[in-house]
C-alpha cells in the first residue's frame, strides 16, 4: 500500500513514516500542504494521513479541494484538535477517518487497513481466491489452509493482485506501490516477487499479460496447475 503523510511536525511526521515502512508499506512524507497537492498530482496513493494544522493551509480546506477535484483516495486526519465540531468538520469535508494526537501506531496502521478494505470494496478481514485466504491485518496468507512464509513485499504484491482482480497491473503501476520515491529497485526486482510468490503458492496465482503487465491468476489456472513462463510475456 502507498500513503501519503501530510504532517508538519518533523519527529511526528518522521516517526509515522519510519513506522509504516517498518510494516511494508510505501511511505511519502510531506509537511505542507503545496507538496502534497504537488504529490497527489503526480502519484496515486492508496490512502492519506492528513494533519490539519498545516503552514500554508487548512487541512480542512485541503481535503475539501481534493474532494471537488474527484480524488477519492480515503483519508485519514491526524490532528491535535479534539473539538467535536472539528471532528464533524473534518468528516464533513471528506475523511473517512478521525484520529486525535497523540496516536499508536498500530491504530494508525490498522484505521488505514480499515479505510483502504472499504474503498476497495472488500470490507471483509479476510480475502479469499480459490484456495487461497490472505489476511491482510496480519499479513497472512493461507494457502489450503496452510500458513505460506511471505516477505514484505510478496506479502504486498499479492495483496494488490487481491485488491484488483479483474484488473492488469503494469509493472510501473506494481512498482510506485511498492517502491518509495527515494528507494529505486532493480529492473527485475518485481519478477523477482513475482516468481517467489508462484513458487510458495501455486504456478498460476499470477498470469503474465504480453506487453501489459500481471493479473491475479484465474481459478482454472490455479485448478489445474498452469502458469505463465518465467520471467515470460507470454499472453
Amino acid at each position: 500500500m502507498r500513503i501519503l503523510i501530510v504532517e508538519d511536525d518533523p519527529m511526528l511526521g518522521d516517526g509515522l513514516q519510519r513506522g509504516l515502512k517498518l510494516i511494508g508499506h510505501a511511505v511519502d512524507w510531506f509537511g505542507t500542504a503545496a507538496e502534497a497537492d504537488r504529490a497527489i498530482g503526480m502519484m496515486h496513493y492508496d490512502a492519506v494521513v492528513l494533519d490539519l494544522g498545516l503552514p500554508d493551509d487548512d487541512g480542512v480546506a485541503l481535503l475539501g479541494r481534493w474532494r471537488q477535484q474527484g480524488r477519492q483516495m480515503p483519508v485519514v486526519v491526524l490532528t491535535a484538535r479534539d473539538a467535536v465540531a472539528s471532528r464533524i468538520s473534518g468528516l464533513d469535508a471528506g475523511a473517512d477517518d478521525y484520529l486525535v494526537k497523540p496516536v499508536e501506531l498500530d491504530e494508525l496502521a490498522a484505521r488505514l487497513r480499515a479505510v483502504t478494505r472499504r474503498a476497495a470494496g472488500m470490507p471483509e478481514p479476510v480475502w479469499r481466491h480459490g484456495p487461497l485466504e490472505y489476511q491482510p491485518a496480519a499479513r497472512l496468507a493461507l494457502w489450503h489452509g496452510k500458513a505460506v512464509d511471505l516477505t514484505s513485499r510478496e506479502s504486498m504484491l499479492l495483496e494488490l493482485l487481491l485488491t484488483y482482480p479483474n484488473r492488469v497491473l503494469t509493472r510501473e503501476f506494481l512498482r510506485d506501490k511498492l517502491y518509495d520515491w527515494d528507494k529505486g529497485s532493480e529492473s527485475n526486482t518485481l519478477e523477482v516477487h513475482i516468481h517467489h510468490l508462484r513458487k510458495k503458492l501455486h504456478p498460476g496465482i499470477v498470469r503474465t499479460l504480453r506487453g501489459a503487465g500481471y493479473t491475479l491468476g484465474t481459478l482454472e489456472a490455479i485448478e489445474i496447475g498452469t502458469s505463465e513462463p518465467e520471467g515470460g510475456d507470454r499472453a
